[in-house]
């Protein structure tokens, strides 16, 4: 929800506001809220859409003041068989796996979420903040950078096929193309390709290739923007510095 023009600044939703904050996700905030655990203005608010400002600095949860988590930027070596998603349905193990007893500052993880996804059987690089307004400009497909991708397929590529990964397909109505296409080495049977996207879709580079009947065996995402996998080990974390913050270009 959102103020009018003439009203001041926007106002949205209380939980909304709460997960803008970084302090948690909506679902979480909106739960606090309907648990009268919220406070705007000294008054307890049980409404998770009640319109407040972004900037309102009386809001309290759980009775402390300058309700605002410290923003906190982390990559990940997503590890394949993990599910990018907080919790899941059918009982599979979660990206959240990773950051059990996870530690930071001396102190115990604040919340985070995934800056965008990797799919199940898909490894590599994955992003994750509380600062929500960071997480959109990555993901953004006009603006964010650029995603940078090794894949291991069941042929040996030549330059015509390189050359179509390149100019694309239209899947399931939607256009799916890599900004580049190279082969880093090859074998008697496979090759490994690096691909680098500009936009990611759902399951982008496997249905690129399934579009030319070419089966993705091994999918691992090397970098976003300039900033590289590198050898941080698989499954493990570490927090962004601000160099890292600047190769990311957001």
């Amino acid at each position: 929800m959102t103020g009018s023009r003439g009203e001041g600044p926007p106002r949205y939703g209380l939980a909304r506001v709460l997960s803008k904050r970084g302090l948690c996700s909506r679902t979480q905030a909106a739960q606090w809220v309907r648990e009268g655990r919220v406070r705007v203005g000294g008054r307890v608010v049980r409404d998770p859409e009640s319109p407040t400002a972004l900037d309102r600095d009386d809001i309290r949860v759980d009775g402390l003041a300058n309700a605002d988590a410290a923003p906190v930027y982390l990559m990940l070596n997503k590890p394949r068989g993990l599910v990018t998603t907080a919790r899941d349905e059918r009982g599979r193990d979660t990206v959240y796996r990773c950051f059990e007893s996870a530690i930071l500052d001396g102190g115990p993880l604040p919340w985070i979420a995934p800056v965008g996804r990797l799919d199940r059987a898909s490894e590599g690089l994955l992003l994750f903040s509380n600062d929500p307004t960071w997480a959109a400009r990555i993901t953004d497909p006009d603006s964010g950078p650029p995603k940078t991708y090794r894949v291991q397929i069941d042929r040996l590529p030549d330059e015509a096929l390189l050359a179509a990964l390149r100019a694309g397909v239209v899947d399931a109505g939607e256009r799916l193309s890599a900004v580049s296409a190279s082969v880093v080495r090859s074998g008697q049977r496979n090759a490994w390709l690096e691909l680098v996207l500009d936009e990611g879709r759902n399951r982008h580079i496997r249905r690129l290739l399934a579009a030319f009947d070419i089966a993705t065996l091994r999918l691992i995402r090397v970098a976003i923007g300039d900033l590289a996998l590198g050898d941080l080990p698989k499954g493990a974390w570490r927090a962004l510095g601000e160099d890292d913050l600047r190769r990311l270009g957001a």
